[in-house]
């Protein structure tokens, strides 16, 4: 391999994965000509045709998507290699690439990282934030932040944060004049706030259980929308009920601002758990993993905040 071509290779890699010259020029430290120049020469030394361009977009060839998923493996073993020389320094240094959802980030990223990179400043953080689940190695990720249930068994899973309940609930204004529900098939008698998952494009469904039977209602609404907060809003405006968690709403509810109902349907469910495909995790990452972990103490801790 000549001198240069591994350069090229890895930033064939972040053009592919980014489908922009502009995004993967900032990733880079690259002016968009040079990264588009340096595409070119790699293509022409190559003999193949690895990016299919338009004057929008920049897609991977299938070519070009062949390459991608020999790199990806290739070039995350090298990154590993490159963070274990830290072993050496005694300092954990390098950077991780996270994908997560609004919630865990909102609860469990913020709280946490402004003192961690603090502490750690040979350590740089990505956070990619969307509701759609994603290939860790296609993604270029080194671990994922989801709810415990959603994650593939197959991976290795450490629990970040408290188990959760996701609850139903109204102003006591909405319900002026409409019984509450006492089962989900009352809630067909409801206007209810839906929230369209980014990913897959479908709603999310209200889910219950009790006694042993589970239950997956789709309920009807005049308001759907595709931001937490806007839905959250209308809730609390007494546009009608909502399906949140209960972090989101335990102090609305114990004050009356909010009223829980379908309570002994709801139970609760893991939590957000970080999760990476290997045991092999870089020294950056493992004391993330070590800051993040929740344990029965940290329940502990937070059912004693609570109660203050």
């Amino acid at each position: 391999m000549k001198r240069g071509d591994l350069d090229d290779l890895v930033a064939y890699a972040a053009v592919a994965r980014a489908r922009s010259f502009t995004r993967a020029a900032a990733e880079l430290g690259l002016s968009p000509s040079a990264l588009s120049h340096a595409m070119r020469s790699l293509e022409a030394r190559l003999g193949v045709r690895l990016l299919a361009r338009t004057t929008r977009s920049v897609a991977p060839t299938a070519a070009g998507e062949r390459l991608l998923r020999s790199l990806d493996p290739a070039l995350a073993e090298v990154a590993r290699g490159l963070s274990a020389l830290a072993d050496w320094r005694g300092v954990p240094s390098g950077a991780i690439r996270l994908t997560t959802f609004g919630y865990a980030a909102r609860t469990i990223l913020a709280p946490t990282l402004p003192r961690f990179l603090r502490e750690h400043p040979d350590i740089s953080v990505e956070v990619i934030v969307e509701d759609r689940l994603v290939d860790l190695v296609a993604g270029g990720f080194d671990a994922g932040i989801r709810l415990g249930e959603t994650v593939d068994l197959d991976m290795v899973a450490v629990p970040v944060g408290p188990s959760l309940r996701t609850l139903v609930v109204g102003t006591p204004g909405y319900f002026e004049g409409r019984p509450r529900p006492a089962s989900p098939a009352d809630l067909e008698g409801h206007n209810c706030i839906n929230y369209r998952l980014l990913g897959g494009g479908g709603l999310l469904p209200w889910e219950f259980e009790r006694d042993g039977r589970d239950i997956k209602f789709r309920p009807g609404g005049q308001l759907i929308v595709n931001d937490e907060h806007l839905a959250a809003a209308a809730v609390r405006a007494g546009a009608g009920l909502g399906y949140m968690l209960d972090h989101d709403v335990a102090a609305e509810i114990a004050d009356g601002r909010l009223i829980q109902v379908l309570e002994s349907w709801c139970p609760a469910f893991p939590g957000c758990h970080l999760y990476y495909p290997s045991r092999q995790v870089t020294p950056a990452l493992r004391v993330l993993i070590d800051r993040l972990r929740w344990t029965s103490v940290s329940e502990e801790a937070a059912a004693v905040a609570v109660g203050a």
